[in-house]
């Protein structure tokens, strides 16, 4: 990809954007990370508290195999270096939220190395991001302001809930890479089962890290890998959305930008983005590992196990995004653009497999992405929540197939089965509606003979100009009621009116 493609015009010369997202992934279990409280989402206030999350006196915290497993699984699926030695530590600092006041995390020996994920920006272009590390975590409660104007509630369902902390390296170089990016890590771990990824009930959610630095400084920060380079950076928390992660981009960098420019200097800092306005706001300054004075949780022993545990997880791993998208250009024939946008998500690549098993694999690409997505979007649907089953599109498809119906008489069909003839199969609904296909040539010819002689002027001009012949062929279909083959009406009028 060119550098330039990344450059952000200031008024005292070009800068390049740096990003870094860390993804805080709750891992899909049913109980906690060191205890045995549920972990569903929904419960009333402090519900699901056991008095190891509430941190009662005396209380160890006992690991949770199960999310172990999840991280592993998690691991292999981007790629990357699963260690079979890692330990726990304390990370401390104090929040209302957090009883014990430590969070019980991963410093500098995490369960996942490094790895790399491919990402696609669009049709043409491909970028391959580094993965730093993959470490696990209890997550904190939640802090509750506005039930009342002078006191603040504390809701600890979420306290010790495992998350998965995904931190990538320095290599987004812009806002469409990082939401790109984050888009493409969310797809992955719903294919994997390990984290359900509904950003709206928190459950995936990223810290952005922005800096700008001259043209040419990322550069040398690659050649020697002296962060310096890259100049200061921000960490702008907690965003649940992908649009919000290139909003936060966009205005982060030039707001830097901004600073830098007018003679300021950037703050390492930590910051709040107001969904509202698309700003950001300095929240707190940003704490450096020295500050949580990191140590090993005495409580816990270090995570140890073998290579035969991690094969046997690899060995249960499912069909992947990347598999899957080459897969689907390979046995049914779509580009690869196609083919990523139906594998984006796992339901809609399953709806999609569902209807072209045994037909047109880019016909029935068309009718899905096209049609029924565009139907999903404009009613704000899923494909969970389609009104169309896949079985009853395959069936459409078959008609256009075997030329029992044309392509426009199975748009007419399809809104058909959106509303008077919903849950029929169109099969049904073309013999109790007359819509099959004319293919009779005696009766085709008929229809052809009617316009011609009706349109003297229209025949001289045919002759020469060849492209008018779809006028005809216009007139032919609503002389049919829009039954007519299309392809047989083109040979039979090429003949009659001698278009080559």
């Amino acid at each position: 990809m060119s550098e330039n493609r990344n450059l952000l015009r200031g008024e005292t010369g070009d800068w390049e954007v740096v990003v870094g997202l860390e993804v805080h992934a709750q891992v899909l279990s049913v109980t906690k990370l060191f205890s045995g409280a549920s972990a569903a989402y929904g419960a009333g206030p402090n519900e699901n508290v056991s008095l190891v999350d509430a941190a009662m006196p005396g209380m160890l915290p006992v690991l949770n195999k199960y999310c172990v497993e999840q991280a592993i699984k998690t691991g292999l699926g981007l790629n990357a270096k699963v260690n079979t030695w890692s330990r726990f530590d304390r990370k401390n600092y104090f929040y209302p939220d957090l009883p014990q006041g430590y969070q019980i995390s991963q410093y500098k020996d995490p369960i996942v190395g490094e790895g790399e994920i491919e990402v696609e920006l669009d049709a043409d272009r491909t970028i391959k991001v580094g993965i730093e590390r993959l470490h696990l975590e209890q997550d904190a409660g939640k802090s509750i302001h506005d039930l009342s104007p002078k006191e603040s509630y504390v809701d600890l369902n979420r306290s010790g809930v495992a998350l998965m902390e995904i931190v990538s390296k320095p290599e987004l170089r812009s806002a469409e890479e990082a939401a790109a990016y984050f888009s493409k890590l969310r797809t992955i771990l719903r294919y994997l089962g390990t984290c359900d990824g509904n950003m709206d009930q928190g459950s995936m959610r990223a810290d952005v890290n922005v800096s700008v630095c001259r043209a040419g400084n990322y550069e040398k920060f690659r050649e020697t890998g002296d962060f310096s380079y890259l100049g200061t950076r921000t960490e702008t928390k907690n965003i649940n959305s992908i649009r919000f992660v290139r909003q936060v981009v966009d205005y982060e960098a030039r707001r830097q930008i901004q600073v830098l420019e007018s003679g300021g200097e950037i703050d390492q800092e930590t910051r709040l983005f107001n969904v509202k306005t698309g700003e950001t706001r300095t929240m707190r300054s940003k704490e450096d590992a020295h500050d949580y004075r990191y140590f090993p949780d005495p409580d816990l022993l270090p995570l140890t196990f073998s290579e035969e545990f991690v094969e046997e997880i690899r060995a249960r791993l499912p069909e992947l995004p990347d598999a899957k998208k080459h897969r689907f250009m390979e046995e049914y024939g779509l580009s690869g653009y196609d083919a990523a946008v139906l594998v984006a998500d796992k339901d809609k690549a399953d709806y999609f497999e569902k209807v072209a098993k045994g037909r047109d694999g880019k016909l029935a690409s068309s009718w899905v992405t096209t049609e029924l997505f565009g139907l999903l979007n404009k009613e704000g649907r899923e494909i969970t929540d389609s009104p169309i089953s896949a079985e009853q599109l395959g069936s459409l498809i078959d008609l256009i197939q075997d030329k029992t119906i044309s392509g426009k008489i199975a748009k007419q069909i399809f809104e058909l089965m959106l509303d008077e003839d919903a849950g029929k199969d169109p099969k049904d609904i073309v013999e109790e509606r007359g819509l099959k296909q004319v293919t009779d040539t005696g009766a085709l010819e008929a229809a052809a003979d009617k316009i011609i002689a009706a349109n003297p002027e229209q025949v001289a001009k045919v002759k020469d100009k060849p492209k008018a012949l779809g006028w005809f062929v216009g007139q032919v279909m609503k002389e049919t009621g829009g039954k007519a083959n299309p392809q047989a009406v083109n040979e039979i009028l090429k003949k009659k009116l001698g278009v080559e």
